[in-house]
């Protein structure tokens, strides 16, 4: 009997010291993953995407075409009519010379009756080719610059993307202060300041721009500066007597370049 109670007791013992020990699961535990929250664009790639923005090409937009006939109306800018306007112009000095230099050239198709715009598109030609020769020692080359509305119209004769030389969405080529520059000779680099330059120019006010694509150039209007700061930039040459004579004189021909486009299909106007 004693042994029996002895064995019992120890029975008690064993299980009371069993009971006060922690269950042990047979299930293996799984770990639940936290999501990071997403990092912030590094300073890099900040960098990367504002220059990507800042070359891309300069599209035109009919809320752009808008803008430049409203300045221009408030700038209270007349369109030339014919060759006689245009001499007329030039002789009292509302129209310059396309300021050629080592940095600027013109387009040799261009006919010298039309190598003449605004005084203050002019003193701007003379900054943006001496600050891209500067870049890359070569020059820039004008295209295009002033046009009278009677050979915009022809113009529209002969090419039907062209921009009409009236109305709404007129070609500010007929008010004198718009150039195209040819991209025709220019390297990828090249292009690419220039989309920087003119894009921040155009933010500032200077300017509106447009990237032709089929025709190849930046057509470029600006705008005439509403303070007296634009008097220090470098003066434009002056016509020499002999050629204002000669504009008046010269009658509307047809634009050798012009008949080559009329041929091929367009859907981007021509401004």
């Amino acid at each position: 009997m004693r042994r029996i109670a002895t064995l019992l007791i120890a029975l008690a013992v064993a299980a009371s010291s069993l009971a006060g020990q922690p269950r042990t699961s047979t299930h293996t535990s799984t770990s639940v993953k936290v999501r990071k929250p997403a990092a912030k664009p590094s300073v890099a790639k900040a960098k990367r995407a504002s220059r990507a923005s800042s070359t891309a090409p300069l599209r035109g937009s009919a809320a752009i075409l808008k803008r430049q006939d409203k300045r221009l109306e408030e700038e209270k800018l007349e369109p030339i009519e014919d060759n006689r306007d245009l001499a007329a112009r030039v002789k009292n000095g509302l129209l310059v010379p396309v300021p050629v230099s080592k940095a600027l050239t013109v387009d040799s198709e261009l006919a010298k009756s039309r190598r003449y715009t605004r005084p203050w598109t002019a003193q701007y030609l003379t900054a943006l080719a001496r600050d891209h020769e500067a870049a890359f020692q070569t020059p820039l080359e004008v295209s295009s610059a002033v046009r009278t509305v009677a050979y915009q119209k022809l113009l529209k004769r002969t090419n039907s993307n062209a921009a009409p030389a009236e109305g709404a969405l007129f070609s500010p080529h007929v008010m004198g202060s718009t150039v195209d520059i040819s991209k025709g000779d220019l390297t990828r680099a090249e292009i690419l300041w220039m989309r920087r330059r003119l894009r921040a120019d155009s933010t500032a006010g200077k300017i509106d721009v447009e990237e032709e694509f089929r025709q190849a150039c930046f057509h470029i209007t600006v705008y005439k500066p509403k303070t007296p700061a634009a008097s220090t930039l470098a003066q434009t040459p002056k016509p020499s007597t002999q050629l204002t004579a000669s504009l008046s004189k010269k009658s509307i021909t047809q634009p050798a370049k012009t008949q080559r486009a009329a041929n091929q299909p367009e859907m981007q106007l021509i401004y």
